[in-house]
C-alpha cells in the first residue's frame, strides 16, 4: 500500500476532531432524513430550501437506488447546486452500488459543489432483491463489514496528494488519485451506520467522525433508552481500546416521527396512515409520545421492523431529552407526518436545545 493515512487508519495517528463534530458537545442539533414527494425532483430541490430555511443543522438522503425513485448522488449534488448553508449527507451510500474510486470521486464533487458541506454516510446494504436488480451477489454481514472498512481506506487514500495503491479482499485500486479532491477542512465527515455492538461500532471508533442508529432493524435495532445507552456503552469501550476521544465520534440517532400540535392532530395523521404496514401501539408513558411498531414496506424476506413515535412537540421534547440523557447529540428526523412534523420540530422543539 501506498499513499498518506489519517484518522483510524494504520499509521496510529491521533484522531483529528472535525469541527463540525466538535460542536456536538456544545449543543444538540437536528437534521431531516428526506421528507419530500416521490418522483418530483423540483419539490425535492424546494424541500431541501425549505429545511434549510426552517434552521435545521443538515438534509440527508438515502441511497436505494432501484426501489427509490432517485439516486443518491445525483439529488445530493443538485441539492448542493440549490442550498447554502445546510449540510448533505447520504443515509446511507451503500458500498457495494458504486466501486470505491468513483464513490471518492462522487464525494469529492458533491464536497465542491456545496462548499464544503457533505457528510459521507456509508452502509453495508441490507435489501437482498436490491443487490438482486443490480446484479450484485449479497454476501454475508462480515464480508460486507470487511468491504466497507477496504472503501473507507480507499476513499480516503484517494483524496491525499499522492498517488494511491491499494490491495484487498473486495476492492483495489492501482496509482490513483481523486483530483481536484474535497475542499473540506480537516477532511470529510464520515458517518458509519448501524448498531451492532462488536463489529459495527467498533469500525465506528476505528474509521468514522459519526454514528448512527434508530430503531429500526435496518438501522441498529435500538428500540428503547436501554439499547441506546448499551450501544454507547460498547462505542465507549471501543474507542478506549484504540485510545480515541469518546467525544470525537458524533453520536446521531435516526428517528422516524409524526408530530401535530394537538394529540386530536396526532390521532388523524395516525388515522390517515392507511393502506401501508399495520400500527401497533405499545403501552405509553405517561408525558411522552406514542410508541408504534410496524414494518418496513421493502420487498425484503423477512419484514424489517421499526417505531414511528408520535405526538405533540411537547412530547417529543420531553423523548428528546431523555434520549439527550442517554448519550444522543443529534437527531435526525424522519418524517412520517408530513411537513407539518418538520416545520413543528423546527418551531417548538429545536429551540429548546439551543444549549445543553
Amino acid at each position: 500500500m501506498s499513499g498518506r493515512r489519517r484518522n483510524g487508519l494504520s499509521d496510529g495517528a491521533a484522531w483529528v476532531t472535525h469541527p463540525w463534530v466538535a460542536e456536538g458537545e456544545q449543543r444538540v442539533r437536528f437534521g431531516v432524513d428526506g421528507g419530500s414527494p416521490r418522483g418530483d425532483w423540483p419539490a425535492l430541490l424546494d424541500w431541501a430550501q425549505t429545511v434549510e430555511e426552517l434552521g435545521f443543522d443538515s438534509f440527508w438522503i438515502g441511497d436505494h437506488t432501484t426501489l427509490s425513485w432517485r439516486d443518491c448522488w445525483t439529488a445530493l449534488t443538485a441539492v448542493a447546486t440549490r442550498t447554502r448553508r445546510v449540510r448533505l449527507g447520504s443515509l446511507v451510500s451503500c458500498v457495494y452500488y458504486r466501486p470505491p474510486g468513483l464513490l471518492a470521486r462522487m464525494a469529492a464533487d458533491v464536497d465542491r459543489l456545496s462548499g464544503g458541506r457533505l457528510v459521507l454516510g456509508l452502509g453495508v446494504g441490507d435489501i437482498p432483491p436490491e443487490f438482486a436488480q443490480l446484479g450484485l451477489s449479497y454476501p454475508p454481514l462480515p464480508e460486507r463489514q470487511a468491504a466497507l472498512a477496504e472503501t473507507v481506506e480507499i476513499v480516503r487514500g484517494l483524496w491525499v496528494d499522492a498517488p494511491f495503491t491499494f490491495e484487498g479482499a473486495h476492492f483495489r485500486v492501482a496509482e490513483a488519485a481523486v483530483r481536484p479532491g474535497p475542499v473540506q477542512e480537516p477532511h470529510v465527515p464520515i458517518l458509519i451506520a448501524g448498531g451492532g455492538e462488536r463489529a459495527t461500532l467498533g469500525q465506528v471508533a476505528r474509521y468514522a467522525d459519526v454514528s448512527n442508529f434508530g430503531p429500526s432493524g435496518a438501522t441498529g435495532s435500538a428500540w428503547g433508552l436501554d439499547d441506546v445507552r448499551r450501544k454507547y456503552a460498547a462505542l465507549r469501550e471501543h474507542c478506549t481500546r484504540i485510545s480515541r476521544p469518546y467525544e470525537s465520534v458524533l453520536r446521531t440517532f435516526w428517528c422516524p416521527m409524526i408530530v401535530a400540535k394537538t394529540e386530536a392532530g396526532v390521532q388523524a395523521k395516525l388515522d390517515a396512515m392507511t393502506g401501508g404496514p399495520p400500527l401497533v401501539e405499545a403501552a405509553r408513558t405517561p408525558g411522552m409520545p406514542r410508541v408504534l411498531h410496524t414494518y418496513h414496506a421493502l420487498l425484503t424476506p423477512e419484514p424489517i421492523p421499526y417505531i414511528i413515535v408520535a405526538g405533540t412537540p411537547e412530547d417529543m421534547t420531553a423523548y428528546f431529552r431523555v434520549l439527550v440523557d442517554a448519550g444522543v447529540r443529534y437527531v435526525i428526523v424522519r418524517p412520517e407526518g408530513g411537513a407539518e412534523t418538520v416545520r413543528l420540530v423546527a418551531e417548538h422543539v429545536m429551540p429548546r436545545f439551543q444549549t445543553t
